[in-house]
């Protein structure tokens, strides 16, 4: 937010802050920005206002950043890429002909659709293997407001990946990472991009079209689609129904008509019985 705060607005008093200052400031944005990111660092920017403003009871005037500072319409593209089942295996086995640890990543990516920040902070004592019902318990992402409690939630796993992290975690103290890089650190920001890009191409995919992030958008569609209920597919997800719905709308509605075709009323009036005797020929 700051690289795009000119001089004269950053030193301006909030109190004196006009609705005409911040809409003149967020319309300047759009000329070398997407209006995504154009809501997106306004956002940034009322957060900020609204702290200062909370801490100071002269400043009266919330309402020039709520006129001011609203979001630009429409400006959310829903871009996700959805992977078919096919294309997600092609994907996992390039990752693992580049090393276990980067193929385990990727692997628990595309299984349980979360976040690489999420994965990098799940340990040892996350993997929940010798249950029949092996799972993960996969911490909850750093997005949204500070005070966001932070808390694991399970979620399921096959026998065949648990087999091949009980290989891994074996020996090692539970408070460890779970996925690390060959070189034993854990993964950071960025740290799988150029490998999952080769992986990508492996597969046969774009690069600069299918990241990591299609996991992810795959394993909710995928979700969606086999009947899990919406809030439990969020849950596992670590996100909202709102978002869900803002985002997957289409998905939804394709899996919602299928489950109320099932109890549509046919209106046509029953047939008759008919005379289904038939005649044999001599």
């Amino acid at each position: 937010m700051r690289g795009h705060l000119p001089e004269g607005l950053g030193n301006k008093p909030v109190a004196l802050l006009t609705s005409r200052d911040l809409r003149s400031w967020r319309d300047a944005l759009v000329s070398h920005l997407a209006p995504a990111s154009v809501n997106r660092t306004c956002a940034a920017f009322k957060a900020a206002l609204n702290l200062v403003a909370d801490h100071d009871e002269a400043i009266g005037n919330r309402r020039a950043w709520e006129t001011g500072l609203g979001s630009i319409p429409d400006a959310e593209e829903a871009r996700n890429v959805i992977l078919t089942d096919d294309v997600v295996r092609r994907v996992i086995a390039e990752a693992y002909r580049q090393g276990e640890p980067f193929g385990l990543l990727v692997d628990v990516a595309a299984v349980t659709g979360a976040r690489v920040s999420q994965l990098a902070r799940t340990e040892v004592q996350d993997a929940q293997l010798d249950r029949d019902d092996p799972r993960l318990m996969i911490p909850s992402s750093r997005k949204g407001r500070s005070s966001k409690k932070p808390m694991r939630r399970p979620v399921p796993l096959p026998t065949s990946l648990a087999s091949r992290l009980r290989a891994v975690v074996a020996g090692r103290a539970g408070t460890t990472p779970l996925l690390v890089k060959q070189t034993g650190a854990p993964w950071k920001k960025s740290d799988h991009s150029r490998l999952f890009g080769r992986a990508a191409r492996g597969a046969g995919q774009n690069p600069s079209e299918v990241t990591i992030y299609a996991l992810r958008h795959s394993s909710i569609v995928r979700q969606l689609l086999a009947g899990v209920p919406v809030r439990i597919v969020a849950a596992n997800h670590d996100t909202s129904v709102t978002m869900l719905e803002r985002t997957y709308s289409r998905h939804i509605g394709d899996h919602s008509d299928a489950l109320a075709r099932a109890g549509l009323l046919d209106t046509a009036p029953e047939q008759p019985p008919g005379n289904k005797v038939v005649p044999l020929r001599p």
